[in-house]
Formats: structure tokens, C-alpha cells, sequence
């Protein structure tokens, strides 16, 4: 596993006045810089030295989402009501309930 295989995003942070490097598997960290490659460089620093410290101290170290398998399956935990109004939908359409909430969900 590579730290370069985390997901890392760069924004303006409107309250600092500066760019803020962000990495999803480590949402408590965060670097601040006035170019958004600067941010991104220091996120990535930052990240680093985090994952360096917990395999030095034998934490478990997050796995990187690009790395993750997803199976395409989730249970989704819905009113009885919107179960139901959904189910007619996709009868009338004449498609599975699971066809009609894949579209809903990508849409």
C-alpha cells in the first residue's frame, strides 16, 4: 500500500483565505497553503508522516478507497410507504425495483 493511492482533494477554505489539502481516509487532517499545489504537496507530507507513526506504533493503517473492492450491493433501509410507492413504480415502468433504484441513485 502507497500513500499515493489515498483520495486527496484540494479546496478554498473562504475562512482562512488560503487552499486546503484534504484526504478522505484521514478526515482529521488537513494542510493549509496559498497555491492549491502547495496544499496538495502538504497533505500529502502530512499523510505520509501519519502513516509512517502508525506502522512505527503497529496501528492499523486505512485502507486506500481506490484500493477497496466493492461488491456493487448495499442494503438501503426505507419507510414501509416509500418501499411500497417505489415497488408500483417500477411495475408500472416495467422494470425490477432494483432497476428503477440503480437509475434513481445515478441520476
Amino acid at each position: 500500500m502507497t500513500v499515493k493511492h489515498y483520495t486527496y482533494r484540494v479546496t478554498w477554505s473562504p475562512e482562512d483565505g488560503e487552499h486546503v489539502g484534504l484526504c478522505v481516509e484521514f478526515p482529521s487532517l488537513s494542510w493549509l497553503a496559498k497555491t492549491p499545489e502547495a496544499a496538495l504537496k502538504g497533505i500529502r507530507k502530512v499523510v505520509a508522516d501519519a502513516v509512517a507513526d502508525m506502522q512505527t506504533s503497529g496501528e492499523a493503517v486505512p485502507e486506500a478507497l481506490a484500493e477497496k473492492h466493492y461488491s456493487g450491493e448495499f442494503r438501503v433501509r426505507i419507510p414501509p410507504q416509500v418501499h411500497r410507492n417505489l415497488a408500483l413504480a417500477a411495475a408500472e415502468q416495467g422494470v425490477s425495483l432494483n432497476r428503477l433504484a440503480s437509475a434513481k441513485l445515478a441520476g
